[in-house]
């Protein structure tokens, strides 16, 4: 397997991304998945790594990315170390970034012929998954599309950051990060984002726009995004397949740092679902 780690897209007048891609150089015409972390996430979190080579193995394109506003810097891609860009992120922004990591890999795989770049598939966990739907419902590039434990509305979270007329007045609200211990930042554009583009930032709308194939995973036991969130996109489109994993928390039983060269039973189930759905 050829694995790229840290690949840096440059952009004009934005912030870098990274990039990992991995794939099979004894494969031609091997699919795309590109994988969407979510809120307080990073590419390297716990278990991502792993499942990436074992989605990978599957004669499919693995990519994921670092979101450009995540908190991460290109030499130091894990945690949050840039606490001021965090604040700055929005969903517009998350949005961008994707399309233009859409935009890269047609250009860098052009003539590879072991990776088809017309054939693109969106992973997104958590909010990952809320941005993964709505750049599916606006970009005929994608062609399928599976969320892991996905949020279904971005409106009511956006709006319990905190009291509004003291987050207008301060400019800022801080949420702590229970694993590192920083107070994150969340300043008041990100609401002033949400309500500039909430028809476009509306997840029941666009999954109910949704004409390509969508799988819909979810845990049991996830106690951050309720099971009611997937079965809210299962019934906006009837057409999705929904997988419940029993047993699963919010990131399928896994864990940052994760020391072990194996996946939890869970995210292994979860991984041979997807494996399932690209190939089929």
């Amino acid at each position: 397997m050829t694995i790229e780690n840290n690949i840096i897209l440059n952009r004009t007048d934005k912030k870098s991304i990274l990039i990992d891609t991995f794939y099979s150089k004894e494969k031609t015409n091997q699919p795309i998945v590109i994988f969407c972390h979510g809120y307080k996430g990073f590419k390297d979190w716990g278990a991502w790594n792993i499942m990436a080579e074992s989605i990978a193995k599957g004669t499919i394109c693995f990519i994921k990315f670092n979101f450009s506003h995540n908190g991460g810097t290109m030499k130091n891609p894990i945690d949050f170390p840039d606490l001021e860009t965090f604040g700055n992120n929005n969903y517009t922004k998350e949005l961008d970034d994707l399309h233009d990591v859409i935009n890269w890999i047609e250009k860098h795989f052009e003539n590879n012929s072991h990776v088809n770049t017309n054939q693109i598939c969106l992973i997104g966990h958590s909010r990952g998954g809320g941005i993964a739907i709505l750049k599916a419902s606006e970009d005929n590039r994608v062609k399928k599309l599976i969320t892991l434990a996905s949020v279904s509305d971005f409106g009511r979270r956006t709006a319990t950051v905190g009291d509004l007329k003291e987050w207008k007045e301060e400019g800022v609200k801080y949420v702590l990060n229970g694993r590192t211990k920083q107070q994150m930042p969340h300043f008041y554009q990100f609401y002033e984002d949400f309500k500039a583009n909430e028809e476009r930032l509306h997840i029941k709308s666009s999954t109910k726009r949704l004409q390509i194939p969508m799988l819909i995973i979810h845990g049991d036991n996830d106690t951050s995004v309720s099971i009611n969130e997937a079965n809210e996109l299962h019934e906006w489109n009837l057409n999705s397949q929904l997988k419940i994993i029993e047993g699963a928390d919010h990131v399928f039983n896994s864990r940052h740092p994760w020391n072990s060269d194996n996946l939890s039973p869970e995210l292994e189930k979860a991984s041979n679902f997807i494996k399932g759905f690209i190939s089929k």
